[in-house]
């Protein structure tokens, strides 16, 4: 941590199947994205909250960065995402703390970009 640096959050999510291959692939992918897109170093992470959507079962989240060789000494923490009817399915979602000099740009992918259709490329509301 830099002394001007600041505690934020950045929020991402991404459709999976209910496969280990999927889950595997796409959770690592997704943190990624969320590092490159906010030039976040993985030593400034303070903790990273994962839910799912209960019809993905197949590996939690968490388990997917560790073998991944990601976040190896980050606070992991997932939990279940509430059931709303009508709510978009085979979601995870991600919100991480960092410490950093600038505002956070959330990432959506596989299809979660229907979850913030406002943040799509484009979009000028």
């Amino acid at each position: 941590m830099k002394p001007t640096d600041r505690l934020y959050a950045v929020r991402g999510a991404v459709c999976c199947d209910n496969t280990e291959d999927s889950i595997g692939s796409m959770v690592p992918a997704l943190y990624r994205e969320i590092l490159d897109r906010n030039g976040i170093e993985e030593n400034d992470i303070v903790s990273i909250l994962f839910t799912v959507t209960n019809d993905l079962v197949a590996m939690n989240p968490a388990t997917a960065l560790r073998r991944a060789g990601l976040a190896e000494s980050v606070a992991l923490f997932a939990s279940a995402e509430p059931f709303v009817e009508g709510y978009l399915p085979r979601v995870i979602r991600v919100l991480v703390t960092y410490y950093g000099t600038t505002a956070p740009r959330p990432v959506y992918m596989n299809g979660a970009e229907a979850l913030r259709p406002d943040l799509a490329p484009g979009n000028t509301r």
